[in-house]
This record gives C-alpha cells, structure tokens and sequence, in this order.
C-alpha cells in the first residue's frame, strides 16, 4: 500500500464505499462524487486493466477503449508491480476468491 495515499479521509471514503450494497447504490454515490469524465476514466482503466490480463495489444486496447498508450502502459504497471488490486478484484468477479 503507498503510504502517501494512506489518511484519514481516505480510509473514510473506503470505509463508505464498503458500505454499498447493489450496484444501483454504487450509481448513485459515484454519481454524486465523480464528475461523469472521472467516472468513465475510472472504468476505462479497469477495462484497459481487464483486456491486459487477456494479453490484448496495446493497439487492441487503444482502439476498443480510447485508451491512449500512456494510460495502457501506467495500467499495465500497476498489474505487474503494483499491489495487486486488480487481481484480487478480477478473482472475486471470477469467483476464484
């Protein structure tokens, strides 16, 4: 975990965002805290994220999300030397956790 990251209003956003319970909830929160470009961003990553794992190309990925290769390539960063969060998320989604 980057420490940087870690304060007290953060882990008051996590512990808000846990407290969700359909994804009809998430809409509506993510809606008021995100401004529709952030929210898409945020979801674009996770696609970029997901079609990664897939071994997509970059030029796959660029076309299908919009995705520019600076992007793809922080992303793809954060699956190989990050913290694995993405992958701890994908297991869940996959029922393998």
């Amino acid at each position: 975990m980057n420490n940087k990251l870690k304060n007290e209003a953060v882990d008051y956003l996590f512990d808000a965002i846990l407290q969700l319970k359909s994804k009809e909830e998430c809409y509506n929160f993510f809606e008021d805290l995100c401004t529709v470009n952030e929210l898409l961003s945020l979801s674009q990553r996770f696609d970029v994220a997901a079609m990664l794992r897939d071994k997509k190309t970059y030029l796959e990925i660029a076309e299908k999300t919009g995705a520019s290769t600076a992007t793809i390539s922080r992303v793809n960063r954060s699956l190989h030397y990050g913290n694995d969060g993405y992958e701890l998320i994908f297991q869940r989604i996959e029922g393998k956790e």
